[in-house]
């Protein structure tokens, strides 16, 4: 997978300008506990579901977009006060016990030393992001780089796997979608990033990367390789 990534990244025509990151599974390794935490919740509403029920049917989906059919499969509505509910119980969690991916802040470092600008493009919320950067101390780090599909949302768009919170990401810098690179690690994400017209690396620590390869990503293993990777591509 290194191989075949830095042999994408050095066949680049386009300049590249800006990195944007995904943050659940990419970033911070929050989507483990986010489906233990999340699935007991839609459990206790009434849809019994274990956490990898849970990842395999809202894997890179906001609670935006999980509203509505988790609704249609128990007939009746959750309530206006759903995703507030959610985003409390799952941002409490994360606060206490969510952990950064092997490797992601030397992968922020370095592109931070290679000259690259950075953002960050989530389906969560800022409110859950500020707690899983929190929690690993990154406050400071990520700082006005943060962009959640909540903002779009508000303002008429949608989350992953629409391409609106990422080409919010490239119109803040600013950056040619063209001239930008998504780490993405979900279907929804990489979709997404191929919709804004991006190129996309899909982490793969487990397995063959076949379902990030069929949405259009190129699959590589670690974030311990991304600098490499991006050095090449640089070179």
């Amino acid at each position: 997978m290194r191989e075949e990534a830095a042999a994408f990244l050095r066949a680049r025509r386009r300049p590249l300008e800006l990195i944007i990151f995904d943050c659940d599974g990419v970033l911070i390794d929050s989507e483990a506990l986010c489906n233990r935490v999340v699935a007991d919740l839609i459990t206790a509403d009434g849809w019994p579901m274990t956490a990898q029920e849970c990842e395999h049917r809202f894997v890179g989906m906001s609670f935006y977009t999980m509203q509505p059919v988790i609704e249609a499969r128990l007939g009746r509505g959750l309530g206006t006060d759903w995703i507030d509910r959610m985003v409390t119980v799952v941002t409490d969690a994360m606060a206490r016990d969510v952990e950064p991916v092997p490797g992601a802040r030397e992968a922020l470092e370095a592109v931070t030393s290679l000259g690259l600008k950075w953002r960050v493009a989530s389906n969560s919320s800022h409110t859950e992001m500020a707690a899983k950067f929190g929690r690993a101390g990154w406050g400071g780090l990520v700082a006005g780089r943060v962009h959640s599909a909540v903002d779009v949302i508000e303002r008429g768009g949608a989350g992953k796997p629409a391409p609106d919170v990422y080409l919010a990401a490239a119109t803040a810098e600013p950056a040619s979608p063209a001239h930008c690179l998504v780490i993405e690690d979900s279907v929804p994400g990489v979709t997404a990033a191929r919709a804004a017209g991006m190129d996309c690396l899909g982490l793969v620590p487990i397995g063959d990367g076949a379902a990030l390869r069929a949405a259009g990503a190129i699959p590589f293993r670690s974030m311990f390789d991304l600098p490499d990777l991006l050095r090449k591509a640089l070179g």
